[in-house]
């Protein structure tokens, strides 16, 4: 089995040089209307950016995200924060130890997605 989320994107570009930059991921596929990301120590752990307009995202679901959130487990959250306020991204929260024994902290993505960045406490 393999698990592979995408994100539909209204501006690819603008939406891989976002993780590109943030969390180092590295470029596996790169078309016109999707581009495929992955870990660079590990290309089996992989994250898509597909055209929201495109023919293969049924109309019904060509809107931005809501109610859904994805986390990225890091090594060290608070750099990753350091290097977003850096990029001037948008922060939702700064980093906080939370009661499950994470350390996180919530920004958003080029296309509206809420994005969790964590490590463990």
């Amino acid at each position: 089995m393999r698990i592979l989320t995408n994100i539909c994107s209204d501006n690819l570009s603008q939406s891989k040089q976002f993780y590109i930059d943030l969390l180092g991921l590295e470029v596996k596929y790169d078309s016109d209307w999707y581009v495929q990301l992955c870990v660079p120590d590990n290309p089996q752990i992989e994250y898509g950016l597909i055209q929201r307009q495109h023919e293969l995202v049924p109309k019904e679901y060509q809107h931005p995200p809501q109610g859904m959130y994805v986390t990225f487990v890091v090594s060290d959250v608070d750099s990753v924060f350091d290097k977003a306020v850096a990029l001037g991204l948008p922060i939702i929260q700064a980093p906080k130890n939370e009661f499950y024994g994470q350390r996180r902290f919530l920004l958003k993505d080029p296309d509206g997605c809420l994005i969790d960045i964590c490590s463990p406490y």
